[in-house]
């Protein structure tokens, strides 16, 4: 479903594709990548989207750009690489949690630069208005791609949003690994994180809230954290004056397929709805989105926080990573009332 939008949300990261464990010891092949992923599920929901990285000439590169031009994805190097396309083995828990192994030497969507990144972004000049990384462009070895990209972006004015979606077992330095998401986490207005990426970033407290709290305290310069508890929930914190929380949680259980790209729609689904917000306040210009949290109205939150856990459940509730469109997401929120307080 394409969209004429201009470009708003610039994306860099992996894209790959997933080849999912079945049942019979066969594997189906999936378009995937978390940013990828993201990059989709933005553009379902009607944000102008483009996607940084390159994608390779083979096989797979040319069906991970058909999708994205399916979608509406704009491509910032729309000619293709020789390098081939990653790739990523996910066998299922008996949860239906996705367990990863990647193959990521020599690809495509690491044959990337910061001057490239920063060139692509500086090309809409205002329109652009978020810049979203995380997952494996975190990986140490990526360090001098990803982290002078988000300082310069950040320098710019714009919107950084981090994802940490840790892949702790595929880092061959996991030290590294964890200082070099760190290090992007401190340049994010807005930052998401799973409990499970709380585990493996070893942040200290007794309670998932509290750590979480510690985190985003962490990070001074973040305005705002969202945090995933997977079937449980997720809470949304706001960090500086006047700083509040909001909790979401399905009040039925779902009929879960998968999980793999739930958390990547559950992200576009909050930003999807704050922009659509910051959109509808007068007087807030592009230029203002780094500092626009602040600027939205305090309902706005819990909307946008049971918008993304639509947008969330939908996905988990198809095979593989499915992104809802907008009005899907609002339908299932007004539909199926959420739980917004803990038991």
């Amino acid at each position: 479903m394409p969209t004429s939008s201009p470009v708003q949300v610039a994306i860099a990261g992996e894209a790959l594709i997933d080849l999912i464990g079945r049942v019979d010891g066969n594997y189906e092949p999936c378009l995937g990548g978390a940013l990828y992923n993201l990059g989709r599920a933005l553009a379902r929901q009607g944000v102008g989207t483009q996607y940084l990285n390159p994608l390779s000439r083979d096989r797979w590169g040319r069906e991970l750009a058909s999708q994205l031009a399916a979608d509406g994805v704009q491509l910032a190097l729309p000619t293709p690489v020789g390098e081939v396309t990653s790739l990523a083995v996910v066998n299922l828990t008996e949860h239906g949690h996705p367990d990863y192994a990647f193959y990521r030497e020599g690809v495509a969507d690491r044959t990337v630069s910061a001057a490239g990144l920063n060139a692509a972004c500086a090309a809409h000049g205002g329109a652009l208005q978020l810049i979203c990384t995380g997952a494996l462009a975190l990986d140490a070895r990526d360090a001098a791609i990803y982290l002078p990209w988000l300082q310069a972006q950040r320098a710019a004015g714009r919107c950084v949003v981090v994802d940490a979606n840790l892949r702790p077992s595929v880092m061959p330095d996991l030290p590294a690994y964890r200082a070099q998401v760190h290090a992007a986490l401190a340049e994010a207005h807005i930052i998401k994180a799973s409990d499970e990426d709380l585990d493996h970033l070893q942040v200290p407290g007794t309670g998932t809230l509290e750590r979480a709290r510690h985190l985003l305290a962490a990070n001074p310069r973040a305005r705002l954290m969202a945090l995933t508890l997977g079937g449980e929930g997720a809470w949304l914190l706001q960090q500086g004056e006047g700083a509040a929380q909001w909790f979401a949680k399905e009040a039925q259980p779902l009929a879960v397929v998968d999980t793999v790209g739930a958390g990547d729609s559950f992200l576009a689904g909050l930003l999807a709805y704050l922009l659509r917000a910051h959109a509808q306040q007068d007087g807030l210009a592009p230029a203002g989105m780094a500092d626009f949290i602040a600027a939205l109205p305090a309902a706005v939150y819990p909307q946008a926080l049971r918008h993304a856990l639509a947008s969330a459940s939908l996905c988990v509730q198809e095979r593989g990573c499915v992104p809802p469109v907008w009005q899907a997401a609002q339908d299932w929120a007004g539909q199926h009332p959420a739980v917004d307080q803990l038991p």
